[in-house]
């Protein structure tokens, strides 16, 4: 029957399914048929042929028909999984069902009195030929995922048959070890198996499948005390499903392996359709939804030192019920960390290859989930984190996130982008060793958007984090505690610091200590405070190498006379923000000597308008997000009682002023200035030098060795996992999917209740 007949015979059952008044009984097989059976049709075609209005109108006025419906797809699901699809129209039933159940699963995830509709039992749909009561009780979601996953390890389907000869001693589908059938060599499995367009193909299908069934998180609205266990990846991920460890193997390989540039020829892509990125694409969403685990309420499981033969770690406590996490969480091998972190930093750098031959090369789309991903490997995965910070490798992933914060900086609907590139770095930065591998020369020249410097990646670090600051869009306004934050964290680590820099950062605190800024908003001197810090642990940690920031300093030494001198009178603060008024301005760019951006880069763009953006929840303040803690003489970490600072009580904003201006750390500096400030001047006016490099020699040279204050202990601020930053991270991830998935649209124009979809 040629496409055009079986579209028309498909489309037929829809408008019968959609007319009929009187419901139909469960075994007019003749009726349901059509809508699988004789019909072969894409899943863009089953998105055509059954419009979003008429899958409402059977809800409402014939509810029975499409219950009847679904619990008849998930019934052949459960036929295909059970009979293991040998011929190839049991194969063509299967995807026709599944592409079914993903058109019409976000209609019945968004009303409320559907959505228990899956989880029940159907009255009187035992399985023909009765069999044992306990089997017919299954609830319907179960089913469904169970038959997915006998599905995505189907031979000669989804997988490669280990069988040679013919149908009759095919694999049977229940003795089938699916270890030996995991899709990908890298984590726990050593063999590649050839690739197959069909196999991909049948896989991407059921993966959506899945996403979709997850997707009921969607049509719940935001809630912080939803624990928020989604009941579908809770079942999905628990010992029921026979299929976890391999398809949790199968997924992350998938992703880690994948190579975009293929063998490194360029324009390769342009002559080869690419059939693996969707794959790789779909499963990398499916993984990321999986892991979606407060771990903040949950215990995890601790690092320990021991390994086992296996490639999962077997040691106690057994961890989190939701096996994806508890296997993401006990990955130990070296060389399996290897294979992940080179993985994501080759996908994570594809998008910056671009800029040497334009198009050259596949540019992927899926940096998003990608970072994600990243996020949780660190977040759950202990000795993954360190094993990221223990090489330089750890800069393979800096460099990116930097490249896509830099770009995303003036783009209204890039701001999740923002805020989990921000989040990793915060992550990052509590620990010693990444702030050390910062001194790492920068010599990869991505092109862009930002001025040319020599040095190192702390450089390029500050750089960037300026470029947001001073030219990024106003909503980034709640990120600059967190890349402050991030600076002072390394600050201790950093040998030498370029002019470049150096003069970025004593910009930033020449813009945040104007007197209107400071008394626009109740928080904003934190940022001069942080400023201050990370200067003072440069100052006593790293005094020999910094020349050009102690210059810097010098040079700006206004700056700080005017801090200690800040007018505490309530018609000085008045005076300073009625000037606020007339300068809308948020932060001046004069006085930061903007060089030429380096060569080949475009500027950031805003967003073009109209696009779409989903909406996101608050994140919780830098107090909320961190932890304060003490770096002891042996270099081990000590916790600080976090002392929350109450406001006066009279609140008036002159005694608030007091009590932070007296706290302001500048006793280290007013005695640097005080001690070289002199020096300085003598050798200008004996030398009627107007020449920095004098200068800068003598301060190379010059020492403050028992003139400065005694040193104070470093203090680090270590993200700590909560339940806001994982509500968060929920509607980010739910958001990315939503908005990426657009062929076919799973879920445009249903009523999500978690984010809003909004217009730039």
């Amino acid at each position: 029957m040629g496409s055009a007949d079986s579209k028309l015979n498909f489309r037929k059952a829809v408008i019968q399914l959609t007319t009929k008044t009187q419901p139909v009984e469960a075994t007019d097989d003749a009726f349901w048929d059509q809508f699988w059976a004789d019909t072969a049709t894409s899943v863009q075609d089953v998105f055509a042929l059954v419009p979003a209005a008429e899958i409402r109108a059977v809800r409402e006025e014939s509810p029975s028909n499409l219950a009847t419906l679904c619990y008849k797809a998930v019934e052949k699901l459960v036929q295909g999984a059970e009979s293991g699809c040998h011929s190839e129209k049991e194969k063509q039933i299967v995807l026709n069902c599944s592409r079914l159940l993903t058109r019409v699963l976000p209609y019945i995830f968004e009303d409320p009195d559907w959505r228990g509709f899956f989880w029940s039992t159907v009255p009187g749909a035992g399985r023909a030929g009765g069999e044992d009561d306990d089997e017919n009780a299954r609830p319907l979601a179960e089913s469904l995922l169970l038959a997915i996953a006998d599905l995505l390890f189907c031979p000669d389907f989804t997988v490669q048959s280990h069988r040679r000869s013919t149908v009759d001693s095919a694999e049977d589908v229940h003795s089938l070890d699916s270890c030996e059938y995991i899709w990908e060599a890298g984590v726990g499995f050593a063999h590649s198996p050839q690739p197959n367009y069909i196999h991909d193909v049948n896989r991407m299908e059921l993966l959506k499948l899945l996403l979709t069934c997850f997707s009921e998180a969607m049509y719940l609205p935001p809630a912080p005390d939803s624990g928020g266990t989604n009941p579908w990846v809770q079942f999905f991920c628990s010992t029921e499903n026979r299929h976890a460890l391999p398809l949790f193997t199968s997924l992350l390989n998938t992703v880690c392996a994948y190579d975009p540039v293929g063998y490194g020829i360029p324009y390769n892509h342009l002559l080869f359709s690419d059939y693996r990125e969707p794959l790789v694409e779909e499963a990398a969403q499916v993984l990321i939804v999986t892991l979606d685990h407060d771990s903040a309420t949950s215990a995890s499981p601790t690092v320990d030192g021991t390994t086992t033969g296996t490639a999962m770690d077997d040691t106690d406590p057994p961890g989190p019920e939701n096996l994806f996490v508890n296997y993401l969480s006990r990955i130990h091998r070296e060389e399996d960390f290897q294979f992940i972190l080179k993985g994501i930093a080759r996908l994570l750098s594809n998008p910056l290859l671009q800029t040497y031959l334009p198009n050259s090369t596949k540019k992927i789309q899926f940096h998003q989930e990608l970072l994600v991903l990243f996020w949780k490997l660190c977040d759950f995965n202990k000795k993954f984190l360190f094993f990221v910070l223990k090489s330089s490798d750890v800069l393979d992933i800096l460099v990116p996130i930097l490249y896509f914060l830099n770009d995303a900086r003036a783009d209204q609907s890039r701001v999740g982008l923002m805020h989990i590139g921000v989040f990793i770095l915060l992550l990052l930065s509590g620990e010693r060793n990444f702030g050390v591998r910062l001194n790492k020369p920068y010599s990869v020249r991505v092109p862009m958007d930002i001025p040319v410097f020599t040095g190192t990646h702390a450089d390029l670090l500050i750089v960037v984090f300026h470029k947001i600051i001073t030219s990024g869009h106003q909503r980034l306004q709640p990120l600059f505690d967190c890349l402050l934050t991030i600076v002072v964290n390394v600050s201790p680590y950093l040998k030498s610091l370029s002019m470049v820099a150096a003069n970025k950062l004593l910009h930033l605190l020449e813009a945040f200590s104007t007197t209107w800024f400071l008394f626009s908003a109740a928080q904003n001197h934190h940022l001069v405070f942080f400023l201050l810090e990370a200067f003072n642990n440069i100052i006593q940690y790293q005094f020999d190498g910094n020349s050009n920031l102690v210059y810097a300093i010098i040079r700006k030494r206004s700056v700080f006379h005017q801090l200690a001198n800040l007018p505490t009178d309530p018609p000085a603060i008045h005076k300073a923000l009625q000037r606020r008024r007339r300068a809308p301005e948020p932060l001046s760019r004069t006085g930061s000597q903007e060089g030429a951006s380096m060569e080949g880069s475009r500027p950031a763009a805003p967003a073009e308008p109209g696009t779409l953006k989903t909406s996101l929840v608050a994140t919780p303040g830098i107090d909320k997000l961190t932890e304060k803690s003490q770096v002891s003489e042996d270099g081990t970490l000590r916790s600080l009682e976090s002392t929350s600072q109450q406001s006066s009580a009279d609140g008036s904003p002159a005694m608030e002023v007091l009590s932070w201006k007296s706290k302001l750390p500048l006793q280290t500096i007013m005695r640097l200035l005080q001690v070289l400030v002199p020096q300085v001047e003598k050798i200008c006016i004996d030398k009627g030098l107007t020449d920095e490099s004098e200068i800068l020699r003598f301060l190379q040279h010059g020492t403050l060795v028992g003139l400065l204050p005694v040193p104070h202990p470093i203090l680090i601020r270590k993200y700590q996992a909560n339940s806001g930053t994982a509500m968060w991270f929920r509607t980010y991830m739910w958001g990315v999917i939503y908005l990426r998935n657009v062929d076919p649209p799973v879920w445009y124009d249903t009523d999500v209740k978690l984010f809003e979809i909004q217009r730039v």
